[in-house]
């Protein structure tokens, strides 16, 4: 009796690397994937991060322009009354509050000239010898970089306009 032994193949040594390159190279792309995806995140919470601290500081910003107008204002009259020593202290307190709205980037809004609504808010409108002219600051405007914390409120001239009689 002779016995047959069928010789097993041999598994292709090919199969298994094959497959474990594949996968490695999957878990290669998932990896860098998850590392762009975290560089993205990364990188909107310090956008998030200076937007926050940025309207923070506008906000702080604008509750301190109605002290700056109450100052100013106090300034007008004292300036006619008060003492010399009174004006020179109200206006080193002014100066003060205006440099450090000037370190903060703060810059008051131009109103000499023509008027603009990006900058100007017209509360009145008077007849007159000029077009869109700015005649008189009602209350001054502050800006920071682009952003305006409050437009210049202000008198506008119009030329008149007359009607057409056909």
């Amino acid at each position: 009796m002779v016995i047959m032994v069928k010789k097993a193949k041999k598994p292709s040594s090919r199969a298994p690397v094959e497959g474990k390159v594949e996968k490695n190279q999957e878990l290669e792309e998932q990896l860098k994937r998850a590392l762009a995806d975290y560089a993205n995140l990364q990188r909107r919470v310090e956008e998030d991060k200076a937007q926050i601290a940025g309207n923070l500081r506008s906000t702080f910003i604008v509750k301190f322009l109605p002290v700056l107008d109450s100052l100013e204002a106090t300034f007008e009259v004292v300036a006619k009354e008060a003492s010399e020593a009174s004006r020179k202290g109200l206006e080193l307190s002014i100066g003060q509050l205006k440099k450090i709205l000037q370190e903060f980037g703060v810059e008051e809004i131009d109103t000499n000239g023509d008027f603009d609504p990006l900058f100007h808010e017209a509360v009145e409108v008077k007849e007159g010898k000029q077009d869109n002219k700015i005649i008189e600051v009602l209350e001054k405007g502050y800006r920071l970089g682009s952003k305006i914390l409050r437009a210049a409120k202000v008198k506008v001239e119009k030329k008149k306009v007359e009607a057409n009689t056909n």
